[in-house]
């Protein structure tokens, strides 16, 4: 075993903080390989990283345990872990002498089987998503401006806080309207119901927002009940679920209509922010008036051509129609008897009918010849067919 130098004062053996910590690795090198169960709280995994962080809790008392194990050699197991399963881990302990944290370095991983609470809510999931709480489809709009919003919350007057004061920042017009109830051990999910079905039939609440800070999975629980999620479910107003962190799901989120990972980030979901919905109705006042105008400035030109038009339909009119009668003039005057005489031509009247045939007239027939430029009177001294 190699040997932790020390420093002399004296009649004193002292050691530096980072030789003591050495020293207490090399001891626990020394102990044999064992086996660690318990239930997974944290996993942190990363294609860049050499190592897989895991955090062990022991569900009884609450201690708590960290583990290392090669990325290589857990992308081996193919385990798919996640938060909430019961794993026996083996390995040795170890420790980390920058800060002299305890920890457990491991050569394998096996689960055991789904916690209880995680079973049941998986089974429960299952079931809740069968009958379609959980379909996309039935999810409601959140009101763009709604008069009161309800918020549900614990005595937790961090996440009450900054939802009040986000709401009230962003559009101070509307009203907060809170109710606190238990949101944690039992008789938490009633309460939990209650507090909702009395924001919901508030003649004003047009949104619900149900808050909690961070907690363990057990302290999550109550917003999993079955009870808990059909309220959620069949809320006569839309429900905004803001419970826990980012990487807690409890199964309110899948049922509520929308799901915002902060209490702060809840506020800005429900309200709009007063000074950019003025600044959207000032640049919609802009270009309305602008298109108000261009549109008058289309009628005025559309009226300045129609008028254009009528003041000069009446002479284009006039102008057609005469053309039309010269035409029918020109054609006429081609028609006439008169264009015909005035060629050589004569008109040969008996007893006032134009002759059109010799068989007609009669020797001694007195006869009209009509000419371009007066008239004779003649008789028939011979008939030739």
């Amino acid at each position: 075993m190699p040997k932790v130098e020390h420093l002399v004062y004296g009649d004193r053996k002292v050691f530096t903080v980072s030789a003591f910590n050495r020293g207490i690795g090399l001891h626990l090198g020394r102990l044999p390989p064992l086996w660690v169960e318990g239930e997974i709280t944290e996993l942190r995994r990363n294609d860049a990283w050499a190592n897989v962080f895991v955090t062990l809790k022991d569900p009884k008392t609450g201690a708590t345990l960290n583990v290392t194990i090669g990325r290589r050699s857990y992308d081996r197991l193919e385990l798919d872990l996640s938060e909430g399963e019961t794993v026996h881990v083996a390995g040795r302990a170890e420790i980390y002498e920058q800060k002299a944290e305890l920890g457990l370095r491991a050569t394998t991983i096996e689960r055991i089987g789904l916690g209880g609470h995680l079973l049941a809510l998986e089974q429960l999931k299952r079931k809740l998503a069968a009958e379609g709480l959980f379909a996309a489809e039935r999810k409601r709009r959140l009101p763009r401006v709604p008069r009161a919003v309800g918020i549900l919350t614990g005595a937790d007057a961090a996440a009450r806080g900054d939802l009040v004061a986000t709401i009230g920042a962003r559009f101070p017009a509307t009203k907060v309207v809170v109710r606190e109830a238990r949101v944690q051990g039992k008789g938490a999910a009633a309460a939990i119901v209650s507090a909702l079905d009395e924001l919901a039939a508030h003649p004003e609440v047009d949104v619900v927002v149900l808050a909690r800070g961070g907690g363990s999975f057990e302290d999550l629980l109550p917003f999993s009940e079955e009870t808990v999620v059909r309220a959620v479910a069949a809320s006569r107003v839309p429900v905004v679920s803001a419970v826990g962190h980012e990487q807690d799901t409890p199964l309110c989120d899948l049922a509520a209509d929308a799901r915002a990972a902060t209490p702060t980030a809840a506020g800005a979901l429900v309200v709009p922010d007063l000074v950019e919905l003025a600044s959207v109705l000032t640049g919609a006042r802009r270009r309305l008036g602008l298109a108000v105008r261009a549109q008058l400035e289309r009628d005025r030109g559309r009226l300045t051509r129609q008028g254009e038009r009528l003041r000069s339909a009446p002479r284009l009119v006039l102008e057609r129609r005469r053309a039309a009668l010269d035409r029918s003039g020109a054609r006429l005057q081609t028609l006439s008897p008169l264009a015909t005489l005035s060629r050589g031509y004569a008109i040969v009247r008996a007893g006032g009918d134009a002759l059109r045939s010799v068989a007609e007239a009669q020797t001694g027939d007195r006869l009209d010849i009509q000419l371009a430029a007066g008239s004779l009177t003649a008789r028939v001294d011979e008939v030739r067919p």
